[in-house]
């Protein structure tokens, strides 16, 4: 009996071992599975994040942009010299399409609108059928020149057009008078001795005058070139003293 004891001890001491080295290597191998998955798992919802940031950073912009080009702003090259030097031939401008229908227009208001009548066979358009002038008669007004060397007057009262008319150039060459009926505008362009405007066309079956509806926006700054961006002043100031139609 005596004889076996050691060596049943030194097998029991071998099988506690072994268990032991067992038991390690499972608690060992255990927690470091578990944490390279739980890396795997973190660094696969950080891509995830990254691209839902990226999407957001970059979508969202775009959005915006999309939303005000398609709402707010018009953005126009301008073709013709008819509105020289306020704008000159290839400036680029951007209009508010908040009016007219939310902001009101004003006399002197530089304002892009669709061709009412087929102007455009006698002018360059912005693109597709727009034109852009500026505003001198609402509804209701009378527009009206003497000729040559004599103001433009609306309602009677001459207007001062020295602040925008190109230098130089007579307000109007010839004489004309237009009541400017409900709805319309009449427009005339900055560089009247190169400008088919509201003059030119009274015998288009509208006396030259433009629609309102057909007013795409009012132009407020040129974007370029760079050496002349800058607001676009409507000189609303010209028409101050101008009488309500009668």
């Amino acid at each position: 009996m005596t004889e076996h004891t050691p060596r049943r001890e030194a097998r029991s001491r071998h099988a506690r071992h072994a268990t032991g080295v067992a038991r390690g290597a499972h608690a060992a191998s255990g927690p470091a599975y578990e944490a390279s998955s739980a890396k795997r798992g973190t660094h696969a919802e950080n891509q995830s994040g990254s691209i839902r940031e990226f999407l957001v950073w970059c979508g969202v912009p775009i959005l915006i942009v999309l939303f005000m080009r398609l709402f707010l702003f018009g953005f126009y090259v301008i073709p013709s010299g008819s509105m020289l030097d306020t704008i000159e031939i290839n400036d680029r401008v951007i209009t508010t399409k908040l009016a007219p229908d939310i902001i009101k227009l004003q006399r002197g208001d530089i304002v892009v609108f669709k061709d009412p009548s087929h102007w455009l066979q006698s002018e360059s358009s912005l693109g597709s059928n727009d034109l852009i002038k500026r505003l001198i008669g609402l509804p209701g007004d009378t527009v009206a020149c003497a000729g040559a060397g004599q103001p433009v007057t609306v309602n009677g009262v001459a207007i001062d057009e020295s602040s925008y008319v190109k230098p130089g150039v007579q307000p109007s060459d010839f004489p004309f008078s237009v009541t400017v009926t409900e709805n319309h505008i009449f427009v005339l362009g900055d560089n009247r001795a190169n400008s088919a405007d509201s003059r030119y066309h009274q015998d288009d079956g509208s006396n030259g005058l433009v629609p309102i509806n057909d007013v795409l926006g009012v132009a407020i700054v040129r974007n370029w070139p760079l050496n002349r961006i800058g607001k676009l002043d409507a000189h609303h100031e010209v028409f101050a003293n101008v009488p309500n139609p009668s």
